[in-house]
């Protein structure tokens, strides 16, 4: 009698249970914790010293060597400069020098990572887009790279700075790839997490631009302009920005996010393109703080700003950016229209590669 009973017992406690799970599973889904519709609508920049706006001057009280802080964010960076209606604010997290687990979990000049700032704002206002800029400081070392061309000019080395790195270069991006694929992974799911769907929010990927190139004049390619010889220049302008982009589109494309590419954006404005002061052109020439070479905490950084997008240069991207933010494009590059201002061409974005 005892196991005739013991079905019986096991059926009444199960049956129940069976209805429980299934009144929950029809119910709604627990509400995310993103902010109301109509709280203010931000954009966001994440990425290195390109986004940060090293170079333009103007850095934000704090990020200028301040107890050790080199972020150098200026008020003139491109992310301060657009032109999206709608949009209440914008922020800019990006710190010069940054790689991508400056993004993730390794902080830089004595600031957290990047990411776990963005989710804070994300729960206080609506994310309408995030600017993402990353990977230059990776494997490539594109700034490393810029001094050992200038090095190789001042020793007259044969082979320039870009002979041995004619090989190496597309295997240096292709090790970068995956690092900047894992920095968007965890963008994408922390927004998610933070109740925001993939689709309610633009995530654009931008590559580099050249900030010199072949049109660099014969009589600024010393240490007063740019110290370049001239198949180091051509290998920036024509190879190493190239497959930069490449790479970074194919990181863009694991996350399904948007790819702007700046590649050919400076074209005819690099730095030294023109005589002179420098008017017209987007970049800096190798720029020396004087000052900072006499104080030991700050003379490290006393060339920093060299090489990098001035103040024009950033007035331009946001232009680019601005517009390719209103529309659907899933890539576009940046380049000069007939009145030589940045606007976003769909199609003629480079191309990505899979990784060798």
């Amino acid at each position: 009698m005892r196991l005739l009973r013991s079905p019986l017992v096991v059926l009444a406690l199960v049956i129940p249970l069976v209805g429980l799970l299934l009144l929950i599973s029809d119910g709604p889904a627990p509400r995310l914790p993103a902010p109301p519709e109509d709280a203010p609508r931000a954009v966001v920049a994440l990425g290195d010293s390109t986004l940060s706006g090293e170079g333009a001057g103007d850095y934000e009280p704090g990020t200028d060597g301040d107890n050790g802080n080199w972020c150098h964010r200026s008020t003139k960076a491109m992310i301060n400069k657009l032109s999206v209606p709608d949009i209440a604010k914008t922020f800019n997290l990006a710190c010069s020098g940054a790689k991508a687990a400056n993004l993730v979990d390794k902080p830089q000049h004595n600031e957290g990572p990047q990411v776990p700032k963005l989710l804070e704002i994300a729960r206080q206002f609506r994310i309408a887009a995030i600017v993402v800029q990353i990977g230059a400081n990776d494997e490539p070392g594109f700034s490393s790279v810029v001094k050992e061309c200038a090095e190789a000019w001042f020793k007259s080395s044969a082979k320039g700075c870009s002979g041995p790195l004619t090989t190496s270069w597309g295997e240096r991006v292709d090790k970068m790839v995956p690092k900047v694929a894992a920095a968007l992974r965890v963008i994408r799911d922390g927004m998610r997490e933070n109740g925001y769907p993939d689709a309610s929010y633009q995530l654009v990927v931008q590559s580099y631009a050249a900030p010199v190139g072949r049109a660099v004049v014969s009589s600024l390619r010393n240490l007063g302009g740019c110290p370049f010889q001239s198949g180091d220049l051509e290998w920036v302008q024509d190879k190493a920005v190239g497959e930069l982009a490449a790479g970074l589109r194919a990181a863009a494309a694991t996350v399904n996010a948007r790819f702007l590419d700046l590649s050919r954006a400076g074209a005819g404005r690099e730095a030294c393109s023109t005589s002179g002061s420098g008017a017209g052109e987007w970049f800096t020439r190798l720029t020396v703080r004087w000052k900072d070479l006499s104080d030991e905490q700050r003379s490290g950084h006393a060339i920093q700003e060299s090489f990098h997008p001035n103040a024009a240069g950033h007035e331009q991207f946001a232009r680019c950016l601005s517009a390719f933010l209103a529309t659907a494009d899933r890539a576009a590059a940046c380049v000069a229209d007939p009145a030589r201002n940045l606007v976003p061409v769909a199609g003629a974005a480079t191309a990505a590669r899979a990784a060798r």
